[in-house]
């Protein structure tokens, strides 16, 4: 449908793009590949859009900002601007007025904790997938404001959040250096990663009293 349109609206410009239908047949793959996931509404959008502010054929990434920005007609805020605001405001995320509740849905089925203290490169992909399939669940018409969360993973524990910072005040470390230390205490207690992750932190830090579960937790800061 795609290529049909472009071929209407930019006639013998759009034919000169392309050497040969060899090439055509290359390029829509291409095509093909990166809008996989859009909602047709918005491509429609998108294809109007370009008409007014292309008098060639747009370029893929062209397009795909077209893509962004009809998306955002829809109240949707494109993704990197979505992922930055879900990694703001990961520490206490029931706190924010969030600009869509695609973006809190998101950070919440990718993990506040991920969020704030994991690098991008860990969590921006795992939040763009799970933003852009809330996104095409808001453009076919779904209200994420009245879904029930537990079709998605439960949220971290804010209390333990606050513990964890609270242990890293009373350690003199930063609260930064603290959640990352004990990350494993949001891991389930009899996972073969939680007790690895434990005794290497144990290891890397002799001059600390590393807390083994919640309960140890709450003991030292009792």
């Amino acid at each position: 449908m795609l290529f049909a349109r472009f071929m209407t609206i930019y006639g013998h410009k759009f034919k000169s793009a392309f050497d040969d239908d060899k090439e055509i047949i290359i390029a829509k793959r291409e095509w093909a590949l990166s809008l996989a996931g859009y909602e047709e509404d918005v491509l429609v959008l998108a294809i109007e859009q370009a008409k007014r502010q292309y008098s060639w054929m747009p370029s893929i990434a062209e397009f795909l900002q077209l893509m962004d920005q009809c998306q955002q007609s829809f109240g949707l805020a494109p993704a990197e601007q979505a992922y930055a605001e879900a990694c703001r405001h990961a520490t206490a995320p029931s706190h924010h007025p969030w600009s869509h509740a695609a973006v809190y849905h998101a950070g919440r089925a990718t993990g506040w904790f991920e969020l704030k203290s994991l690098p991008r490169q860990a969590t921006q992909s795992r939040f763009n997938q799970h933003y852009k399939s809330l996104c095409q669940r808001v453009l076919a018409g779904e209200n994420l404001d009245q879904i029930q969360t537990s079709s998605l993973p439960a949220p971290n524990n804010d209390n333990l959040f606050a513990l964890i910072d609270q242990w890293a005040m009373q350690k003199g470390i930063t609260p930064e250096l603290g959640q990352s230390m004990l990350y494993f205490l949001h891991l389930p207690k009899h996972s073969p990663i939680r007790k690895n992750l434990y005794l290497r932190t144990k290891s890397e830090h002799l001059n600390l009293l590393i807390p083994e579960s919640m309960d140890a937790l709450r003991s030292q800061l009792a």
